[in-house]
């Protein structure tokens, strides 16, 4: 009807009526059509992988794609169809390959819109057509095509990967359907919905069968090869940007000598073939950056001006090669060592003669490097630089040198700089075990220290086991006796400080949450900080060093082994010792300076009002008839010394001074692990970078990938997503 042209409101031609009625008759049966749409059942268990795969297809009547999520479990595989499309045909007469070559457009657009709108982490693509002629168009790289093919080819290997595209049998191939129609019947008992019976299987045979195309097809554009001069071939060093190893380039070079003098044979390059290649890349590299100083040496006389940058290398031209010319003319060595090719400190032919050598002497360092290429006959102008700057970007020097990752240290939060009742914020460690008897029997106990944030003031509970009731009993004890907490910081479990193998697995079974609410009840809240980052609570956990150490003099000088009770009384009076230490040491040999401030100058004066009170207090409220008043003047003069003396000590950044580039999303990192060699330090990628307020990163999340046995001994890699300070990750490649 469109072909003919008829309008919307014109009756129905007769020849057309006909087969109108039937297709409207054909759309009640659509009631029977069921489509399942949940890609995941709850019954498949354990997913391994997901798979997306397309399907193209065409004919003279339209072209269509079908795309489907095949998910696989240990037990069994589920195929589901996501989506499909189908276009009618042109009114313009176009080839079948034509068609089929849209229908691949189609497919590849498809995919770019699911990898973005699907949730799901699909693991890899298949790309399914029928055509041999479009297999033929998408791999092949050697022939020139007419702009229609060429424009979709290109947007194909734009967004897809020309490896992933296969052949399927017509037969097998559900997007047949979409090309050609179907009625209803035929649709419910076709694989539209399911997929193709090969997605059922558990594993799936590929064929990349690509047929060659001849100069014959009239998709090739023919085109007349001419000989032109090297040196003016300064494209072909976006070319060499494509190999990743010099003796690929030189290979490369070298073929293409041979079929330039038309030399068909399979034989492998020999020597002087790939001396002549590698003398060909070195030309094209110093035309490409030496232009102007070529010419200068091709004149009568050759020199260069005496303020260039070369001139002091005496270079001179030698079959079309600038070289270094020095004062090793008479000795009795190879042209290389005495006239050692000059090269560029940058480009492809550079970067890859480095590379080439630093890997042949194993990637060690710049002076090694820096030999092995003055030994092969390479001198790099800026050539130190040119090294070490290669070296900092590869990859396998980066895994087995650098150094973790650093970021300027975060400013103070309002918690340690602001005047607050003791213990209002406070940190929360534990330490031990330390070994008592009960009767007959040894015990293990353990302390739980908590750290006033403001005053540094310390507050030990002893725990009889490392449970959520001991923990819970002794945040009991500890409100009880230092009053009402509004904040609680503590490290993630597996982090406390002095943690023994025994200890840590306890700790793992520490039922947070439970801690939580209680806490919660109390208004009280409750935050751990990011695994692995004890620097985060350096806070409280230098004040486990120093309980340790007053615990130790005094368990010296007990005989035998304790009971609770004493052990008790050790905990409060390593408490009291602890608490009772200067908080800074700057007039210390002033015997004229006021005494020491300490933390217990603080918690000896507590009273029930915040801190500090409302109203001026002076002096005179020293010899006042209220008592009251003479205390909060004494809490008064507490945080003015506070604020003068130690305040100012903790403002200074001890390290990590300068900002530092910030970890981003997309990075491809290592895992710092303290007890692992670091050749066995887990791959990751950085999925979010948590920015502080400053705008700078010091934690990320990160997706790596273990691996694990499976059924029939299989290694199988479940990915996990943790969170790490920047501190334990070693960035090997970056985003950008």
């Amino acid at each position: 009807m469109c072909q003919r042209g008829t309008g919307w409101d014109e009756p129905l031609p007769k020849d057309l009526k006909l087969r109108w009625e039937t297709w409207m008759k054909d759309l009640e049966n659509l009631e029977r059509i069921e489509i399942p749409r949940c890609f995941i059942p709850d019954s498949l268990g354990e997913i391994q992988r997901a798979e997306l795969h397309h399907f193209s297809d065409a004919s003279s009547q339209g072209y269509g794609q079908c795309s489907y999520i095949r998910v696989v479990s240990r037990e069994r595989i589920c195929c589901s169809l996501v989506m499909g499309k189908a276009r009618v045909a042109p009114t313009k007469i176009v080839t079948i390959p034509r068609l089929e070559l849209t229908a691949a457009v189609t497919s590849a657009a498809v995919s770019s819109m699911l990898r973005e709108e699907l949730e799901l982490k699909i693991d890899d693509e298949y790309f399914w057509t029928d055509s041999k002629v479009v297999l033929g168009y998408i791999n092949n790289e050697a022939r020139r095509f007419h702009v229609f093919v060429a424009n979709r080819v290109q947007r194909i290997r734009e967004t897809t990967d020309a490896r992933k595209w296969y052949y399927v049998d017509t037969g097998e191939n559900p997007a047949d359907h979409g090309s050609r129609g179907l009625k209803v019947a035929d649709l419910i008992k076709s694989n539209w919905f399911s997929g193709p019976s090969f997605l059922w299987e558990r594993e799936i045979a590929t064929k990349q069968a690509t047929s060659d195309l001849l100069v014959g097809d009239p998709e090739v554009r023919t085109t007349q090869v001419l000989k032109v001069d090297v040196a003016r071939q300064f494209d072909i060093q976006k070319h060499l940007l494509r190999f990743s190893r010099w003796t690929t380039a030189v290979n490369v070079i070298a073929r293409i000598q041979r079929l330039a003098k038309r030399i068909r044979t399979a034989e492998p390059l020999n020597v002087e073939e790939r001396k002549q290649a590698a003398q060909t890349l070195v030309k094209l590299a110093q035309q490409d950056a030496f232009q102007e100083e070529l010419n200068a040496l091709s004149q009568k006389p050759g020199r260069l001006p005496c303020n260039h940058q070369l001139f002091q290398l005496d270079p001179f031209l030698q079959d079309g090669i600038m070289r270094v010319g020095g004062r090793l003319r008479k000795a009795s060595v190879p042209l290389e060592l005495r006239h050692p090719v000059i090269l560029p400190k940058d480009g492809a032919v550079t970067n890859l003669i480095i590379a080439h050598h630093h890997t042949k002497i194993q990637h060690q360092g710049r002076g090694q490097t820096l030999n092995a290429l003055r030994a092969n006959g390479y001198w790099i102008a800026g050539r130190s630089k040119a090294v070490a700057q290669y070296i900092r970007q590869c990859v396998q020097c980066r895994r087995a040198r650098a150094q973790p990752e650093e970021q300027r240290m975060a400013d103070l939060p309002s918690d340690r700089v602001d005047p607050t009742p003791p213990f209002t914020y406070c940190g929360m460690d534990c330490f031990g075990p330390f070994h008592t008897k009960q009767g007959r029997k040894d015990q293990k106990r353990y302390g739980l220290l908590f750290t006033c944030l403001c005053s540094t003031a310390v507050h030990i509970e002893m725990l009889e086991d490392l449970t959520t009731d001991a923990f819970i009993n002794a945040l009991r004890c500890f409100i009880a006796l230092r009053g009402a907490v509004r904040h609680i910081r503590s490290d993630q479990g597996t982090n406390f400080m002095g943690a023994r193998n025994e200890m840590a697995k306890a700790l793992k079974e520490l039922d947070k949450e439970r801690v939580t609410a209680y806490l919660a009840e109390n208004q009280c809240d409750f935050q751990m900080n990011t695994p692995h980052s004890s620097h985060a609570g350096g806070a409280w956990e230098r004040q486990i060093q120093t309980v340790r150490s007053v615990l130790s003099m005094v368990l010296a000088c007990s005989v035998g082994r304790l009971d609770d009770a004493s052990l008790r009384t050790f905990l409060y009076e390593a408490m009291c010792i602890v608490n009772n230490r200067p908080l800074t040491v700057d007039n210390m040999n002033d015997p004229k300076s006021l005494e020491p401030l300490t933390p217990n100058h603080l918690i000896t004066m507590k009273s029930s009002i915040p801190l500090p009170p409302p109203g001026k207090f002076v002096k005179e409220e020293l010899y006042a008839k209220k008592r009251w008043r003479r205390v909060q003047y004494l809490t008064e003069q507490f945080w003015h010394r506070w604020r003068k003396e130690y305040l100012a000590n903790i403002a200074l950044r001890q390290r990590w001074h300068t900002p530092r580039r910030n970890v981003e999303v997309g990075d491809i990192v290592i895992l710092k692990e303290e007890d692992v060699p670091r050749n066995e330090w887990k791959l990751a990628r950085v999925v979010e970078a948590h920015e502080d307020d400053d705008g700078l990163v010091r934690k990320v999340t990160i997706q790596t990938g273990d691996r694990k046995l499976g059924k029939g001994g299989k290694r199988l890699v479940q990915p996990s997503i943790i969170q790490r300070p920047i501190q334990k990750l070693v960035v090997l490649v970056k985003n950008s």
